[in-house]
């Protein structure tokens, strides 16, 4: 007892009250009440957006479909990167979970193998991934497309922090690059690009000694483009470098991850070391310490600014769903012109589909419509689309209309243009989310006489 008191004296404990300040956590104010927005949202959702997103299948084409349960979870933190570079460490040092029975294991060996999903709750507990694609209620319940082997492969775990109230950690498999996707045992990508897609903030976390670049981080980089705002890139360990060789690990690091990132402006990179334990004596601990602030202070923005950033975000799926939803259109409408009473409707397509620009198929939905070449997707990916879906299952935009429900391409347009900018407008000017009620919104169950003149 006398050598483990010694050994606890010779590695203090670093001072945690900068957490506390910067994430609020010891603030008693009550929560935001934003049911009301959320409510709104959905409405808006399942009103506007769903029905031209299952009338033009782009679940199939995007393989991301939105659930109730992801519009009204919190923001979601995911750690990635490869094996023992500390992300277990720093979930465990930024809930304070070290030395506690709720602690995530860690060790020199790649301890997770996991996709590890921590939540609040009233107590400490542990959920089968298998359960957590049953619950309708969870945003997890998608996952289930990745078959058993994955849910054996995914916990989730509740903890009684102030934290985790406001925001969701995940925790991912250390890459490995010397080990085939095959050995998983189930779509490693395609798992990582799920929680990408739904990630608020992700942080890519390396040390001193792993800043090689392999085909598996590669893959992981190239997965996260066009979600550059999101990444932030940790250096972690910094504390066992001298300053001269810290220099050189960070132009390292910056020297492997240029191929990967192509943009104008890198992503932040942040340079600590965390862990519970102080930092190294003859180091820049108060640089450290500052980085970390900084890093705390990038989470916070994204719990602060949560209902704008999903609001922001079902609107950018609507946009890519209304892209989609033209395409299709254009691609039909090109068809049926082709189509003469002695063509093959079969090798017409097929040379449509083969060769999109010869018929003008993007061109003429950039010309006719308020479209970003950018925001296009990829040719390729509509010849697997239309070989899953036949051309002749789709209705032409035009017939996508009801005398009570509206044309399918009105309200997501009506939805993109003023409804989702409204409900975002209305939190920008400072108004109560909470004040605000079903006269206004329409998210009441009450149904409207749409045959009254108003």
């Amino acid at each position: 007892m006398e050598e483990t008191e010694d050994v606890s004296e010779e590695v203090p404990l670093r001072d945690r009250s900068h957490i506390e300040k910067t994430l609020m956590l010891n603030e008693d104010k009550p929560a935001d009440d934003y049911s009301a927005v959320l409510q709104r949202l959905r409405k808006i959702y399942h009103s506007s957006i769903k029905p031209l997103e299952q009338s033009y299948k782009y679940n199939e084409l995007r393989q991301h479909e939105i659930t109730d349960g992801e519009i009204t979870s919190k923001p979601m933190v995911l750690f990635i990167g490869p094996w023992s570079v500390g992300k277990s460490t720093m979930i465990n040092y930024l809930l304070g979970l070290e030395d506690t029975r709720y602690q995530l294991y860690t060790g020199a060996e790649p301890t997770t193998s996991e996709f590890t999903v921590l939540m609040h709750g009233p107590k400490l507990k542990t959920i089968e991934g298998i359960v957590m694609a049953a619950d309708s209620a969870r945003s997890f319940s998608p996952l289930e497309k990745f078959g058993q082997n994955f849910l054996e492969k995914l916990i989730g775990i509740e903890v009684p922090h102030k934290l985790l109230e406001r925001v969701t950690f995940v925790d991912t498999p250390g890459i490995i690059e010397n080990r085939k996707q095959q050995e998983r045992g189930y779509p490693f990508n395609d798992v990582c690009q799920w929680f990408i897609d739904r990630a608020d903030l992700i942080f890519v976390v390396f040390d001193p000694t792993k800043l090689d670049v392999g085909l598996e981080l590669e893959m992981l980089f190239r997965q996260l483009k066009g979600r550059e705002s999101q990444i932030r890139i940790i250096l972690n360990k910094a504390d066992n470098l001298a300053t001269q060789m810290l220099m050189r690990v960070y132009g390292a690091l910056f020297w492997s991850l240029a191929p990967l990132i192509n943009v104008t402006e890198p992503p932040r990179v942040y340079v600590s070391s965390f862990w519970p334990q102080d930092f190294k004596p003859d180091t820049h601990q108060e640089l450290f310490l500052k980085e970390e602030i900084s890093l705390l202070e990038d989470l916070n923005q994204v719990i602060e600014n949560r209902l704008e950033n999903k609001i922001a975000f079902i609107r950018q799926h609507a946009i890519r769903v209304r892209i989609h939803a033209l395409l299709v259109d254009r691609y039909l409408q090109t068809y049926k012109d082709k189509m003469t009473f002695f063509s093959d409707g079969e090798l017409v397509f097929k040379d449509i589909v083969d060769d999109p620009d010869k018929f003008y198929i993007f061109k003429t939905i950039l010309a006719k419509t308020n479209v970003s070449k950018f925001d296009l997707p990829n040719r390729e990916a509509y010849k697997d689309f239309f070989g899953i879906n036949p051309i002749s299952s789709f209705k032409l935009l035009s017939q996508q209309c009801s005398y009570m429900g509206g044309c399918f391409l009105e309200k997501i347009e009506r939805a993109i243009t003023h409804e989702l900018p409204g409900l975002l407008g209305s939190l920008g000017l400072g108004k109560n989310p909470g004040a605000l009620n079903c006269d206004k919104t329409g998210c009441g169950e009450t149904p409207k006489n749409r045959y009254k003149k108003h």
